[in-house]
């Protein structure tokens, strides 16, 4: 007997500012899932955040905002035709609004199985304060940073140019506190791109990062797992402009990579390691990608951030950093879907136990 196909749902678009690459990401998933296996559905939000079932993600993009859409997630049917089931939900939503625990948060209220990261750790993750104080706090090397809030700034503008500029040196980066894809962060060179550089980051957030410029190198490394995590090898981004910024990771690609990168078996090792700590630091689950600096001159390594949904782009390092490790980009999404139903399986096991070892709460 034909064991029933797993039903998959998509979701994918959304209010943030990395909207455009959720649809790349999502096309590229709904390519590489194994149709023998999933029924594979998918939900467009816009950018005004309503919800609309599409036949898939690779539409074209003036049909994906046509037709009727629902301002919330149509778990029951809004029109004749439009049903939605679902066996698991795979977000394929980077940034605020999807990759910051908001979406994670509504599918844990219903119940729902999903690919990915918890609500917690998705927002620890996405907050970089957040994050980097959970690295500091298990003793993982970051480079030097302050965070800074926009009201702060606009009470005090010449007091933290002056506190800026006499603990950085040049270069330095200034960036939102809650975005990806490098979307809104500024590599500072002299003084008079400072003020310019935090406007900026403020008009993406109201918490902004001003961190140290390492003269190094740069590296990711791929995650995988629950309890157990496991990393890939790590693969190194050779930047064609002076950082990896959102222009070329996605619109140019002239960055080129070394995947795996070429290092000393210890050296590998050591990114592996910390790559896991990370991941353990923010309690992750399912996925993350470990950006990291190599400084030249000391050889040291720092943790640079955690992305809990990374880019699933053709081109992107979290899938390519797995295929070098002999997991292809079909068996790494069988593997994410998986680990989804053992965390929802798990969650349900310990609130119904919760339920019986206290009946009267």
């Amino acid at each position: 007997m034909k064991s029933r196909k797993i039903k998959v749902v998509l979701l994918f678009g959304g209010r943030s500012a990395e909207h455009e690459i959720s649809l790349i990401s999502a096309g590229a998933i709904y390519k590489n899932l194994d149709k023998s296996l999933y029924d594979v559905a998918s939900v467009y939000i816009n950018k005004k955040g309503d919800w609309r079932i599409v036949p898939s993600p690779l539409i074209p993009r003036e049909i994906l905002a046509q037709g009727r859409f629902s301002s919330f997630l149509p778990w029951t049917s809004p029109a004749p035709g439009e049903s939605l089931d679902a066996d698991i939900f795979f977000p394929v939503l980077h940034g605020p609004y999807g990759e910051d625990g908001t979406i994670q948060g509504l599918l844990e209220m219903s119940d729902m199985p999903y690919v990915g990261a918890g609500v917690m750790s998705s927002a620890v993750s996405m907050d970089k304060v957040s994050m980097k104080a959970l690295f500091v706090s298990k003793n993982l090397p970051v480079v030097h940073y302050i965070a800074l809030l926009e009201t702060e700034w606009l009470s005090r503008k010449d007091d933290w140019l002056g506190r800026i500029h006499s603990e950085f040196a040049f270069p330095f980066f200034i960036k939102p506190a809650n975005l990806g894809s490098s979307v809104g962060i500024t590599k500072v060179k002299n003084a008079d791109e400072t003020a310019g550089a935090l406007e900026l980051a403020f008009s993406y957030d109201r918490k902004i990062l001003v961190e140290e410029g390492i003269c190094g190198r740069e590296f990711e490394c791929s995650v995988l797992g629950n309890d157990e995590p496991r990393a890939s090898l790590p693969g190194e981004v050779i930047p064609f402009r002076e950082f990896y910024d959102y222009e070329d990771k996605y619109l140019e690609g002239k960055t080129r990579f070394r995947i795996p990168a070429d290092l000393p078996p210890k050296e590998t090792s050591e990114f592996q390691r910390l790559a896991v700590e990370a991941y353990r630091a923010v309690d992750c689950s399912g996925m993350a990608r470990i950006d990291f600096f190599l400084e030249v001159t000391t050889g040291r390594i720092y943790v640079n951030e955690i992305n809990t949904i990374p880019g699933f782009t053709e081109i992107s390092m979290y899938p390519k950093l797995w295929g070098a490790s002999g997991l292809p980009f079909a068996r790494l999404l069988d593997e994410l879907i998986r680990l989804g139903f053992e965390r929802h399986g798990s969650l349900k096991k310990n609130v119904e136990r919760s339920r019986r070892e206290n009946p009267g709460r």
